[in-house]
């Protein structure tokens, strides 16, 4: 290529039609890009860079949203999944009037600065989802989609009829979890979901080619997705006809592969590895705005004309916001219904002796689903283990989306982002299968509570009491796990009433996910005088009392959960029978006990009984600061044992003969 043929592609001069003023625009991206991550001496220069023409066309040409109404519930969406070129994003946030200052751009990457290194829910207007773990942006996007169907299929074109576009990677096309999404959006038929895919060939240690060979448009056929490969040609004309033949498609979510540039007009780093994770250099910024033709030495600079022709796109949006507004009479979203959470169902022991809180989860739900009718979900191909189907609510087909059960299929970790795209899209949604294969989506359950969303999870099967299965299934240290996540309630239920409790607690949430975690066999059913209505709401009560004296406290406390507390019951009375006085603790979740005033958590636990004993089927993680520097916990240092339930206990010594002595030595031992 000459110089000055090289100089005219550096430039943006393409056979597309673009005018100056486009040039001008889509080149004021890649310097602000480039500026930002400088300054920042951190940051992804290059993604942003190529991609600027494509989010260009998007912001201004293509997508219907509105900076003034940026939460406008017809908007077109916008995941930019491909979250470490989040300057592309903030860029054309603050250029099209989102409410992002220069300021913001020039804090990139700093503490307390609304652009964050990677996309952040709620710290902007116009971030639509929390990006940045590869995969899951645009797998969120399979969940925003598919909400935008359902919520057309209850309301009507006139309230709702809008896209979801997406800006994937090649790192995101290699996650495994966009595979999942990709099968189950080209199975449920999600027409208005439209990924641009960003194949330039590069990655951290090189060349794509190094650990991927396939034909990705090829791939995404055979899922059932519409594909049109533009090659080179990433000219606006042609981003704006791929995009327009896309939203043409009712039936088929869509791809749009665009061969892109990596540091796209960088003289010395287009096309390498070194443009990815890196800041270009001062010389090299230097140099990359001489060759695109960029007339201002200053960092940040912004040219008067190209402010004002971004910023065209509030008023533009405001009258499509204003046009919907009138035909859609102003539909704002779902609200809980006023008393939706008066009658929760109860349980006695009289109607039911023994119940699986799997089964109370069942019946449960169907007391939520009647309370809460945006409420939706399904299970990964588990719902008659998991039983978390609601009854007479249809099933969500291609083509049919008015139901409301859902077929993740085996796609553990795709639920979990569909369900987080659910939520985000308004509705109250949630996501079943084994407590084992949490693992498979920690992903999304992590990023439900980044972006503080209330998604829930209900795990089933949830210790080594599902028996035959064996370690392979029996979780161990999963509840740990999750416990150990910030801005998330782990709710393990001791019977059918605190199950109930537990859906509703869910739905009472805002701001937090919350993991249900019900046992496949069956448990005592407590008298419901015995289960406070805040039983879960406060995290911990005391279930069961044996006071020496009125005023004296007992020389004992167990503490358990779900199933163990029941294994807890049955020692205290051992116990009483000898004269040790003890109290039971139900602790259905840790994360809101501790979030109680310490005068309440002083009453469940009074600091002056030492002698303690928790015991959980589970790893012991966590558990040693409710039971004291004097305390035992009762626990799983292994993995599990096939058996039937009843013998893997008694195998692992959970057994209230193990509970009780190990009770008599804390006594002993703290006296």
């Amino acid at each position: 290529m000459t110089s000055k043929a090289a100089t005219k592609a550096a430039a943006g001069v393409t056979p597309g039609g673009e005018t100056d003023l486009d040039r001008l625009c889509i080149n004021t991206i890649r310097t602000l890009s480039m500026d930002a991550v400088q300054k920042a001496n951190s940051g992804h220069p290059g993604t942003p860079m190529a991609l600027a023409p494509i989010g260009y066309a998007l912001y201004t040409r293509i997508m219907r949203h509105s900076p003034s109404q940026p939460d406008w519930p017809n908007r077109d969406r916008f995941v930019l999944s491909a979250g470490h070129a989040s300057m592309l994003l903030y860029s054309l946030l603050y250029l099209t009037g989102y409410g992002l200052t220069l300021d913001d751009i020039k804090n990139f990457r700093q503490v307390g600065s609304p652009t964050a290194g990677h996309p952040e829910y709620r710290h902007a207007a116009g971030i639509e989802a929390t990006t940045g773990p590869l995969g899951q942006g645009i797998s969120t996007c399979t969940g925003l989609a598919l909400g935008e169907r359902m919520l057309n299929a209850r309301l009507g074109d006139e309230a709702i009829d809008h896209h979801t576009f997406c800006i994937a990677s090649d790192g995101d096309i290699q996650e495994g979890i966009s595979s999942e999404s990709g099968s189950l959006a080209g199975h449920l038929g999600l027409g208005r979901l439209i990924a641009f895919y960003d194949q330039n060939h590069i990655s951290i240690e090189g060349p794509t080619e190094l650990a991927m060979s396939e034909d990705t448009g090829k791939r995404y056929e055979a899922y059932g997705w519409h594909v049109q490969d533009l090659g080179e040609d990433v000219s606006l004309d042609r981003i704006e006809g791929a995009a327009r033949a896309a939203m043409d498609v009712d039936d088929a979510p869509s791809l749009i592969i665009c061969r892109t540039h990596i540091a796209y007009g960088s003289p010395n780093k287009q096309d390498t590895a070194a443009a990815h994770g890196s800041p270009l250099g001062e010389e090299e910024v230097k140099l990359t705005k001489r060759a695109l033709g960029w007339n201002w030495e200053e960092p940040f600079h912004v040219p008067d004309e190209v402010l004002a022709h971004f910023r065209e796109c509030v008023d533009r949006g405001r009258r499509s916001y204003e046009e919907w507004e009138e035909r859609s009479g102003g539909w704002s979203g779902f609200e809980m219904p006023e008393g939706w959470d008066a009658d929760m169902p109860t349980f006695s022991p009289r109607e039911a002796p023994m119940m699986a809180t799997r089964k109370a989860g069942n019946e449960s739900l169907q007391w939520a689903a009647r309370a809460v009718p945006h409420l939706v979900g399904g299970s990964a191909d588990l719902a008659p283990s998991t039983l978390q189907v609601i009854k007479d609510g249809g099933t969500v087909e291609a083509g049919a989306y008015v139901g409301r059960n859902l077929h993740f299929g085996i796609r553990e970790h795709n639920m979990g982002a569909t369900v987080n795209g659910l939520v985000l899209s308004g509705f109250r949604a949630y996501g079943s299968t084994f407590l084992i294969f949490s693992d498979y989506m920690k992903g999304a359950i992590r990023l439900a509570s980044v972006m503080r969303i209330p998604s829930i999870w209900i795990f089933t099967h949830d210790s080594i009491g599902l028996g035959e299965d064996g370690p392979t299934h029996q979780p161990i240290e999963q509840l740990a796990m999750m416990r150990a996540q910030p801005n998330l309630y782990v709710v393990r239920p001791a019977g059918a009433n605190e199950t109930a409790q537990a859906y509703r607690f869910a739905l009472r949430q805002t701001e937090t996910p919350t993991a249900i975690v019900l046992t496949r066999q069956g448990v005592p059913v407590w008298r419901p005088s015995g289960v406070p209505k805040t039983a879960v709401e406060r995290g911990a009560y005391v279930l069961r009392e044996s006071f020496k004296g009125r005023d004296e406290l007992p020389d004992l406390i167990l503490i358990g959960t779900g199933s163990e507390v029941h294994l807890c019951n049955q020692a205290a009375a051992m116990l009483e029978a000898e004269g040790v006085a003890t109290r039971l603790v139900s602790m259905p979740c840790m994360e809101r006990f501790a979030e109680e005033d310490q005068a309440y958590r002083d009453r469940v636990l009074p600091p002056a009984v030492r002698a303690r004993v928790c015991v959980e089927a589970a790893a012991t993680l966590g558990w040693h600061r409710f039971a004291g520097d004097a305390g035992e916990v009762i626990g799983m240092t292994s993995f599990g044992a096939s058996g039937p339930a009843k013998d893997v206990f008694r195998h692992f010594g959970f057994t209230p003969e193990r509970v009780a002595e190990t009770g008599r030595a804390v006594v002993d031992r703290v006296q």
